[in-house]
């Protein structure tokens, strides 16, 4: 009897196993990556040299350059741009931080701010017996000291320039020789500048120290009042602030700064 065919029957292997979706993860990362890409070489061919500068100095130290773009506000208010129109914002902040000071509490009426054409002016006004110097003196008090230094604090990290301007009364100033009210003037604005260097601000954030002596009188009417001894500090305006809108006349009055400034520097 023939011995029967030996039939061999060979299954084909079946699909394997399924390998998940780690490959989509994988191809989003890939895409977020190339995203981040485009976005930072947009943002290098629209932005000026400065702004490039601060971007590529993120990269290398991201902790360390937002004082280049002026957004490093640790005390004004996370992000806060002082333009034309945050000056408001920016003298509330201020207020509201002297408030906070039980012993800057009772000068209240000696601290002045208002929003003028030529940017946020912080008048420190002088009483009888001196407030923040010494009477007849370039020397700070504690009262003085406490409060240019919070001052300070919180100005630092605005990009905003800032200018202070140091004005006497109309009374003949009682020292000798040629020592004279334009010194005295010159030498506590000047006073008020190294404070506030000194407790905080940029060495390039004051660019000007100004003495007037008794030419700015604040009440015209009594110009041997006190109050018109005074260190006024001024936030200025942002370059396109000035530029895009030039001050109205009544601005430019109520600042009192409608004629080009004699400039004093240490």
């Amino acid at each position: 009897m023939p011995t029967p065919p030996i039939i061999i029957i060979k299954k084909k292997g079946g699909h394997g196993g399924h390998h998940g979706g780690a490959w989509k993860v994988a191809y989003a990362d890939f895409v977020t990556a190339m995203m981040a890409l485009f976005i930072v070489l947009w943002l290098l061919s629209s932005s000026s040299k400065k702004e490039q500068l601060a971007i590529s100095g993120y990269f290398k130290d991201p902790s360390g350059t937002g004082s280049k773009m002026g957004t490093s506000m640790t005390a004004t208010g996370e992000n806060l741009q002082i333009t034309k129109q945050d000056m408001a914002k920016l003298k509330d902040q201020l207020q509201k931080s002297i408030q906070k000071m039980n012993d800057l509490d009772k000068l209240k009426k000696n601290i002045e701010m208002t929003v003028t054409a030529e940017g946020l002016r912080i008048e420190l006004l002088e009483s009888e017996k001196g407030t923040f110097f010494d009477s007849g003196s370039a020397a700070l008090n504690q009262s003085g000291h406490e409060l240019l230094a919070l001052l300070a604090e919180q100005l630092k990290g605005v990009p905003n320039h800032l200018s202070i301007e140091g004005h006497t009364d109309a009374t003949p100033f009682a020292g000798k020789g040629s020592y004279g009210n334009w010194e005295l003037s010159s030498d506590r604005a000047n006073a008020a500048r190294r404070l506030m260097q000194q407790a905080g601000l940029r060495p390039d954030q004051v660019t000007q120290v100004r003495g007037f002596a008794d030419q700015r009188l604040r009440n015209l009417k009594d110009p041997s009042d006190p109050a018109n001894r005074r260190v006024s500090i001024i936030v200025q305006y942002m370059s396109a602030d000035v530029n895009g809108a030039g001050a109205s006349g009544e601005d430019a009055k109520e600042s009192g700064e409608a004629k080009p400034s004699p400039e004093v520097k240490e």
